[in-house]
């Protein structure tokens, strides 16, 4: 069982930046493993808006591409999101996410990013 658990989330003014942490209970980072952000905004569906395969490989939602980066800490144990230029629309709860090699999900509680314009 792997418990995920967000931080990093808060009020910032748009153009601002934030990183947001995800510290796992066990070992993530497994190469067969995805590790994934999510955001899911008010009267909307969740969406993926970055990901990280236990390669390095990396993905992004194309509205936050060369803005968002995604990276882990192996050792810490700790997925982690840099957003900058932030806008208003990135308002949202972003979940961390991850699913194993055997297609086991977990999720985190969610952390909340709200942007004012």
């Amino acid at each position: 069982q792997v418990q995920l658990v967000e931080s990093g989330g808060g009020l910032v003014q748009a153009g601002g930046s934030l990183r947001l942490s995800c510290a796992a209970s066990g070992n993530v980072f497994k190469l067969d493993n995805i590790m994934s952000w999510y955001r899911q905004a008010p009267g909307k569906q969740r969406e993926l808006v970055a990901r990280i395969t236990g390669l390095g490989r990396t993905n992004y939602a194309e509205s936050v591409k060369g803005r968002f980066s995604i990276s882990g800490d192996s050792a810490k144990d700790t997925l982690y999101l840099q957003m900058n230029s932030l806008k208003s629309e990135d308002t949202a709860v972003y979940y961390c996410h991850v699913q194993t090699g055997t297609n086991r999900q977990y999720w985190g509680q969610g952390t909340q990013v709200t942007v004012s314009s």
